[in-house]
């Protein structure tokens, strides 16, 4: 069984730039990862050997997509764990 490579963000992740820090190391992306939207798709659908998880806490989906920051992050994600079989976008809202 192929090992998962997993990434996990959580409320402390409130930029963009810090989530991209964080999925480069915790993923292992390409040294040409572009730390924009464009190569973060790229990379996770073509570049990165699979199976993936990227588990996301803390925060509803809700407010993630209102954060003019993290909303176009999150889209991102969800698009390549559409377009990819072995990506899996886990969401872990908080307790209400």
């Amino acid at each position: 069984m192929t090992p998962v490579r997993s990434c996990r963000l959580d409320r402390r992740t409130r930029t963009r730039r810090a989530a991209f820090a964080r999925l480069a190391r915790a993923l292992g992306l390409p040294a040409h990862f572009g730390h924009n939207l464009d190569a973060l798709y790229d990379c996770l659908t073509t570049d990165l050997a699979g199976p993936v998880e990227i588990v996301w806490s803390g925060r509803a989906r809700a407010e993630l997509l209102a954060d003019a920051e993290l909303g176009p992050l999150l889209e991102t994600l969800e698009a390549a764990a559409r377009d990819r079989t072995d990506l899996v976008l886990r969401l872990l809202e908080p307790a209400r």
